[in-house]
């Protein structure tokens, strides 16, 4: 890969599974099979270059709102995923941490997320954050109540709350900001992912279905990332 400067924390919206499945006539879930295959490819790939932090949007707060069937398959692709994670990601070197509001989801998916999330806590490799159940907005809610929470318990005065202290009450809580968000499906929009965290950060968007999506797709995009010139409201 020629890309000479890479960022630190990449950002991935998942899309385009459906429209996938439709163009093959296939059913959505077929779709979502072939997603998830992309998934663990495009996972393996950044740890391997050197990618530190990797954000990915696998189900929003908004996504309840697909059809039941849906739902239920992607809540059974999470499980088969994480079952997975905990035996074939055994050697690879990926610390794996969740993003959103868990506690919405059935027990045995809740456990499965306990346990990636333990047996990965002590690799020093790639940061993956999966974001389940997440959206921005809500966690920008959840940062604010916790701030106000600890104003009325006298933790902390209304003073002193600033831009480290909200952040240091998100999911993402330690982390960098993400440099580099792809969305691939040609849409252009950022559909209520990372929406504090990404306030400096570069977006590519790329005519291309997630479940096609391929490392020389992410080279691609790293590479456009690299010809940028970010100036943070600078000169």
């Amino acid at each position: 890969m020629a890309t000479k400067v890479l960022p630190t924390h990449v950002g991935i919206i998942m899309d385009g599974n459906g429209r996938w499945a439709k163009k093959r006539g296939l059913p959505r879930s077929a779709g979502h099979a072939a997603g998830a295959e992309v998934f663990k490819t495009i996972v393996r790939y950044c740890s391997k270059i050197g990618i530190r932090y990797l954000t990915i949007y696998a189900f929003s707060t908004e996504n309840w709102r697909r059809p039941q069937e849906e739902v239920l398959t992607l809540i059974k692709l999470f499980k088969k995923y994480l079952s997975d994670a905990l035996t074939n990601f055994l050697g690879e070197n990926i610390q794996v941490r969740f993003l959103g509001d868990e506690t919405i989801f059935d027990p045995r998916l809740r456990e499965l997320i306990d346990e990636t999330a333990r047996v990965s806590k002590d690799r020093t490799g790639m940061v993956l954050n999966v974001a389940l159940n997440y959206g921005g907005r809500s966690e920008i809610l959840r940062a604010a109540k916790s701030l106000a929470e600890d104003v009325q318990n006298g933790i902390l005065r209304p003073e002193e709350i600033d831009e480290q202290a909200f952040s240091r009450k998100l999911y993402t809580a330690g982390q960098p900001d993400p440099d580099l968000i792809i969305r691939p499906s040609g849409e252009q929009r950022i559909s209520n992912f990372l929406l504090w965290q990404s306030a400096y950060t570069e977006f590519v968007f790329m005519d291309i279905l997630w479940p096609d999506f391929k490392p020389k797709d992410l080279d691609r995009a790293l590479d456009l990332y690299a010809a940028r010139n970010r100036r943070f409201g600078g000169i």
